[in-house]
């Protein structure tokens, strides 16, 4: 079983930056995916940013060019930057992982984007 634990996340003002991060324990196979993915109230969870335990990455394209995804395998920890940010990127940001076997989700951080 994996375990994710996220933490960074807060309120930011518009144009800012901020970096969230997530860092994985327990059992799971070295060849994995991890990623954000965001969801803003009354909406569905949408996809952010991938990467894979071979450091290829996948975004979605409102975000391209602002945010960058990182992972550190030794600490098995993904990070996201993000930069620019905007208002309607007010949201829990939930960190997932998975491997051929599992398909994990973390409790989410919260990120507002106000001024």
């Amino acid at each position: 079983q994996v375990q994710l634990v996220e933490s960074g996340g807060g309120l930011v003002q518009p144009g800012g930056s901020l970096r969230v991060s997530c860092a994985a324990s327990g059992s799971f196979f070295r060849i994995n995916t991890m990623g954000w993915y965001r969801q803003a109230p009354g909406k569905q969870r949408d996809l952010v940013a991938t990467i894979t335990s071979a450091g290829s990455t996948n975004y979605a394209d409102s975000v391209k060019g602002r945010f960058t995804i990182s992972r550190d395998n030794a600490k098995n920890t993904v990070y996201l930057q993000m930069n620019s940010l905007k208002h309607e990127e007010t949201a829990v940001y939930y960190c997932n992982f998975r491997d051929v076997i599992r398909n994990a989700w973390g409790q989410g951080t919260q990120v507002t984007v106000s001024s």
